[in-house]
């Protein structure tokens, strides 16, 4: 504010307090004339953002980050959240802001020797998670390799065999590591997506300004863009949902798997392992001595994926010889 609109201001006041009358249309405008082409200013140095901000309202526009987020500033966005998924979806969706269990750390083993490639986990993950159908968002590969091999490069998870499985070939599901040393966290410029304390790497769908620089980092092609706004059908629609999980995301961000974390955190399986036909998938919390996913770790030979890169994932594969 220059010298000369303080001054107009100070002016005003005096004469308000005088008066007690309500601030005249005359000050209002001579106050707000010099205001007024500052404002200008400020709105063409915005203006670039228009375009890239089309689909978001003033209130998402200027959301505090996750961590700085009060229990009535998240109920307030959850209003909001669900009135346009209402007004979208034609819908009744209940979300919330499940936190993370003290004492707990999950980790996910996934026997080769027994899964069949029937991708019955992919579309189990789709429908839990709230995927877009077309196109179509999948957070789980299934790849079919050789026996004998483990060259990735030459996997398909475009494979469509009336037959599963086939004669020779055997099947590797891949999808986010929920690495201990997730490179996709250290890309993103805004810290939009984290490792939790029970070692689930999430997104804040909100936040994300769908730079993609996640999906560059990470080695297992673990993360998906939205290109368009998701097309899901009404009936399909999973209506319990997670703020940083299973929620329908937005148009023109990244999403990812995040260990079904709306079910985990309530104590159920994720909806992969619940589906697999031939029980080759053991998920629970390595913190319990007791726990299935800690006798794999402790009697079973175990790998991870991409050991090289460093990442530390928390998703193991294994033989039952």
């Amino acid at each position: 504010m220059t010298e000369q609109q303080k001054q107009n201001l100070n002016e005003t006041e005096s004469l308000d307090q005088k008066t007690r009358q309500p601030l005249s249309r005359r000050s209002f405008l001579k106050i707000g004339a010099g205001t007024a082409v500052s404002l200008t200013a400020f709105g063409w140095a915005l203006s670039p953002l228009a375009n890239l901000t089309e689909d978001i309202s003033l209130n998402e526009f200027l959301q505090q980050h996750y961590e700085r987020l009060t229990p009535e500033m998240m109920a307030e966005i959850i209003a909001r959240l669900e009135d346009e998924i209402k007004h979208d979806y034609g819908i009744d969706p209940s979300i919330q802001d499940i936190k993370p269990l003290n004492g707990v750390e999950y980790a996910y083993a996934l026997n080769i020797g027994r899964c069949i490639g029937c991708r019955r986990c992919v579309y189990a993950c789709m429908q839990e998670n709230n995927t877009s159908r077309s196109p179509e968002i999948q957070y789980i590969r299934v790849l079919e390799l050789e026996k004998g091999t483990l060259d990735l490069e030459k996997s398909s998870h475009y494979y469509n065999h009336k037959a599963v499985p086939q004669k020779d070939k055997y099947y590797m599901p891949v999808q986010c590591q929920q690495c201990e040393k997730a490179p996709c966290t250290k890309a993103c410029p805004v810290r939009a997506t984290w490792k939790e304390p029970d070692g689930i790497v999430v997104v804040d769908y909100n936040w994300c300004i769908g730079c993609r620089y996640c999906m560059a980092a990470c080695p297992y092609w673990a993360r998906r863009f939205n290109f368009t706004k998701p097309v899901i059908p009404k009936e399909e629609i999973t209506t319990e949902m997670a703020y940083l999980g299973n929620r329908i995301r937005p148009r023109g961000v990244v999403e990812k798997c995040t260990f079904c974390l709306g079910r985990t955190r309530q104590g159920l399986y994720p909806a992969c392992l619940e589906v697999c036909p031939t029980g080759s998938r053991v998920f629970g919390n390595v913190l319990d001595p007791d726990s299935p996913i800690n006798y794999i770790l402790n009697e079973k030979r175990v790998y991870v994926l991409k050991e090289e890169a460093g990442t530390v994932p928390r998703f193991y594969y294994f033989f039952d010889k």
